[in-house]
């Protein structure tokens, strides 16, 4: 029996949605089926009620979630724990960040915050929010940074997780010039001809905040969605090659701007302000991690 087989089935069991799941797993829905199907046979009974409305618990299912939820708690604690045992004597640290964070804001913010000799081993993951969340949520890093907004909610229970504030950025609307040094998509649009839109993939927090943004702005009927990544990086690419409007974050996009590669597309208005948070996690801890912590909670924002 193959352990990703047990989270797939967490998954698919809050999800309840083939392709959703298979995407949250960044695997392909038949490789996904055939690991569920995998192991149902391997306990030798259907899991889930295949249907037009997606994926549903049977009875057997039902019985067996908790016990693979505890099953997968006890083995990230004794992993963790077992791990804690070797970095305190080399006291490692892992922090997973954002993509656009992992090479625009951390290498200068860590620089400033660590020692690397006092401290060893550094580990930097970058990958999507939704990925980053679930390595959090794992047990399986010391922090998590990514792009923060107020009004959009993350996976972490406050309760559980301390973060604090360790700097601000916008996300501001861009597009390559035109040859008369103008906007070529300038917004607001109009329901004519709507602006294009390069939008981020739900697996992207910054497509998130967007989303939450978005919801209830009447603008948002005057923009079509053209390309789809979660990349911001890539994003910009696509943006400066002409193909449209993208949100890109300041500290991204700001060379560009200044090389007049890009430009905004719009007023300030349109700009959206957002943190830059780390996450501390409650169960990946070492003396390394504490001493981090305690330097950034000592010269950074105020916690919550």
């Amino acid at each position: 029996m193959d352990l990703t087989w047990l989270e797939d089935f967490l998954v698919l069991a809050e999800q309840k949605n083939f392709s959703r799941a298979a995407e949250a797993r960044n695997v392909s829905q038949p490789a996904f089926s055939r690991r569920i199907r995998a192991l149902e046979d391997w306990i030798g009974t259907p899991l889930f009620a295949r249907g037009a409305q997606g994926a549903n618990l049977t009875r057997a299912g039902l019985h067996f979630q908790p016990l693979a939820a505890d099953l997968m708690r006890n083995l990230h604690r004794a992993r963790r724990d077992t791990r804690a045992v070797g970095e305190r004597e080399t006291g490692s640290l892992s922090i997973a960040a954002t993509h656009a964070l992992s090479f625009t804001f951390f290498p200068s913010w860590i620089r400033r915050h660590m020692r690397f000799e006092a401290l060893g081993t550094l580990s930097l993951i970058s990958d999507s929010m939704e990925a980053c969340e679930q390595i959090m949520l794992g047990g399986e890093v010391h922090f998590l940074l990514c792009h923060y907004h107020a009004d959009v909610p993350t996976r972490f229970d406050d309760s559980r997780f301390e973060s604090i504030c360790v700097g601000q950025d916008l996300l501001v609307p861009v597009c390559a010039p035109d040859p008369e040094g103008r906007p070529l998509w300038p917004l607001p649009g109009t329901t004519e001809k709507p602006v294009r839109l390069l939008a981020y993939s739900p697996a992207s927090g910054l497509g998130r905040i967007l989303a939450a943004h978005r919801s209830g702005n009447t603008e948002a009927s005057r923009q079509e969605s053209v390309f789809i990544s979660h990349l911001a990086a890539t994003l910009m690419t696509m943006a400066r090659e002409g193909h449209g409007v993208a949100w890109l974050p300041l500290g991204l996009a700001e060379e560009d701007l200044k090389l007049s590669r890009l430009m905004r597309a719009g007023p300030e208005s349109f700009d959206i302000p957002v943190e830059i948070r780390l996450f501390r996690s409650p169960d990946c801890r070492n003396h390394a991690a504490d001493e981090l912590w305690g330097h950034i909670c000592r010269h950074g924002s105020a916690t919550v």
